[in-house]
């Protein structure tokens, strides 16, 4: 009789404790603390909105380029300075010749052997006028300091190049050859401060964003406008947020009465090239819109329709 009385005292213990655990385990579900825990459903306190997305930063990545271009030849390239990935025409690899574009890199080779030694009056008046003027007596002295063929020796072997040719006969700076895939790689052995040296890198990249003058201004070896192209091709939202260095190589050769423009432009996140070359009746401008129109087109994100390049007779090549 007892163990009959225990064991019923017992059973009743577990279905009161049900019934009561029942309610709270509901409240739990139903309310109270656990809607947190379940997304806010049914009541209780809500899920905070999550934060807006920052639009991200203008600035230029792989695009497909479209360039009413007419000439013998045009090229470009991209390279992403945070990655080293380059991105281009299919043609990136052949070559045109630098022309003034290759300054850059000897005004920046001359600084790297001087060191920490002074740069006296003339050498830094010299290095100015090569880049913001383009100046060709400028650019041969600080070349013949450097020791000629050596300089450009040098350039293939520190910035990595595969595609560059030195000028055979007196290894002339102008006429040696270059891919845009080897100018980005160039852009970015100036950029990093490979090609200037740390004392230097930082003066080199400022004197590139004074070049000056306009395509009106190509006068002479000693004053020829520089400052057009990719500069031109990019958006406020762009050029105020950190500083483009640029410099164009552009002449009219007799030899193949070409024009022969490159475009080249460096910033901390990338380093940009355009290459042609194209009859002499275009005139200089035609080859700074061409410049100008790939720049716009690699801006991501977009802000507006691409700048194109006006058609122009240049007739059979």
């Amino acid at each position: 009789m007892r163990h009959r009385v225990i064991m019923v005292l017992a059973i009743v213990t577990v279905l009161l404790g049900g019934v009561m655990l029942v309610p709270a385990a509901y409240a739990r579900l139903s309310g109270g603390d656990a809607i947190a825990g379940l997304g806010g459903i049914g009541g209780g306190d809500k899920v905070p909105a999550p934060e807006p997305t920052a639009p991200a930063k203008p600035t230029l990545a792989a695009a497909p380029v479209s360039v009413n271009f007419t000439g013998e030849f045009f090229s470009w390239a991209l390279m992403d300075r945070k990655t080293g990935e380059i991105s281009g025409a299919k043609n990136m690899t052949e070559t045109n010749s630098t022309e003034s574009m290759i300054k850059a890199w000897i005004v920046s080779d001359y600084l790297r052997q001087l060191g920490n030694k002074p740069l006296t009056t003339q050498r830094k008046q010299q290095v100015v006028t090569a880049i913001r003027d383009s100046n060709d007596v400028a650019a041969e002295a600080l070349y013949n300091a450097g020791g000629r063929r050596p300089v450009l020796e040098r350039l293939i072997k520190m910035c990595k190049l595969t595609d560059t040719t030195i000028e055979p006969t007196r290894a002339k700076w102008a006429y040696t050859k270059m891919s845009p895939r080897d100018a980005v790689r160039m852009g970015d052995c100036i950029g990093d401060g490979t090609a200037a040296g740390k004392k230097w890198t930082k003066f080199v990249l400022s004197e590139m964003t004074k070049v000056r003058g306009g395509v009106e201004d190509q006068k002479s070896t000693t004053v020829q406008g520089g400052r057009w192209g990719i500069i031109d091709g990019l958006p406020d939202s762009i050029t105020s947020q950190q500083p483009v260095s640029i410099k164009n190589g552009f002449t009219m050769l007799w030899a193949d009465v070409q024009w022969h423009v490159n475009c080249l432009a460096i910033t901390d996140d990338w380093t940009l090239t355009v290459m042609m070359r194209y009859p002499q009746k275009a005139g200089l401008e035609y080859g700074a819109k061409v410049c100008a129109s790939v720049a716009t087109q690699l801006v991501t994100p977009q802000p507006g329709a691409a700048l194109k390049v006006p058609q122009q007779p240049l007739g059979k090549l």
